[in-house]
């Protein structure tokens, strides 16, 4: 497995740093000090993507990566993302060309930096046309604001769409043993158009890292509560499947986190990996899976044990289903 590919030109490690977890969505948002530790050390360790958004914390991440990282902005490619916003309770995608622009500098003043490598719409915005949204950001990237143009949770059809209007760097889609979505088309058309696959969730958004037992066992507010899979009836199955998959990686004598995101890697050279942690010991787990072997055959044993005919529940509650505009398996029962 290749160590290091590439985004937007540049080599990068394959196992990259979602933040978001480190101030939106999963557990308890880390304080400020303990947030700034977790990335200085990242750094530390080597890690050289960092992926965040205006959605995380409603800029409180792009707030502390600015603060934390600005003395060491040229050690690591910073990638964050705008479209969903959010107004008081009410939340909605946005993708004017107006806004993108208005976000953009909302970001940069975050981040304290004068360009942002990589920058996403975070979802697509069906009331603009994805030329049209991807075009803003072209425009920013001969302004120099940003490095490069990225799309998330969009299918083959719109990147394809989106890529003959505005050269596309990175497609960033949900992908692990346990969401196949990418494998309807979005895959295979980033490795024929040059894109770089950045998969988010590779660990099944913790239910492939080892630990999580019991999803009632989570604070109130973790988004995972709300999500099918997690519910009682369908994690009481999917738990089954859990357990095979770690007896396969103790079989390979690796962490059930490093045998998923290997699984992930293994799926192409384009493929990029951002695990998000909280934990320190995590954090250092992720990015050694880049100096561990797992045999052809354990990988593809982890294929036939979790895929998207064996997994109990949708991965996406009702409601964020609609904003989403990825290829869709029919559901199972």
């Amino acid at each position: 497995m290749s160590i290091t590919r590439t985004i937007a030109g540049r080599p990068l490690k394959a196992v990259g740093l979602g933040c978001m977890n480190v101030s939106h969505a999963y557990g308890h948002p880390l304080s400020k000090e303990d947030g700034a530790k977790l990335l200085s050390r990242a750094l530390d360790l080597g890690y050289d993507h960092l992926d965040s958004a205006r959605l995380y914390g409603l800029g409180k991440n792009e707030e502390l990566i600015g603060e934390t990282l600005k003395g060491r902005r040229k050690d690591f490619f910073l990638a964050s993302k705008m479209g969903i916003i959010i107004d008081g309770d009410a939340r909605r995608i946005d993708c004017r060309p107006e806004v993108i622009r208005s976000e953009v500098e909302k970001s940069l003043k975050l981040l304290q930096t004068d360009c942002i490598d990589l920058y996403y719409l975070h979802r697509f915005d069906k009331n603009v046309p994805i030329e049209d949204s991807v075009g803003a950001l072209g425009d920013l990237v001969k302004e120099g604001k940003i490095g490069g143009v990225g799309i998330s949770e969009m299918s083959e059809a719109t990147l394809r769409r989106a890529h003959a209007a505005t050269p596309i760097a990175a497609l960033q889609n949900e992908y692990s043993p346990w969401t196949r979505n990418v494998e309807l088309g979005t895959l295979d058309a980033c490795k024929e158009l040059g894109v770089a696959l950045v998969a988010f969730s590779p660990v099944a958004r913790g239910a492939l890292a080892g630990e999580l037992r019991d999803p009632a066992t989570l604070p109130q507010g973790d988004l995972r509560l709300g999500h099918p899979r997690f519910n009682a009836e369908n994690w009481a199955k999917n738990l089954v499947l859990i357990d095979q998959f770690n007896a396969l990686a103790t079989e390979a004598g690796v962490t059930p986190a490093q045998l998923s995101l290997n699984w992930v890697l293994s799926r192409g050279d384009h493929v990029h990996v951002i695990p998000g942690t909280t934990s320190v010991p995590h954090l250092e787990e992720n990015l050694a899976a880049l100096d561990v072997t797992i045999s052809d055959d354990i990988l593809a044993r982890v294929g036939e044990i979790i895929n998207q005919q064996t997994v109990s529940g949708h991965r996406y509650p009702e409601g964020m289903r609609k904003t989403i505009d990825t290829e869709e398996f029919p559901e199972t029962v």
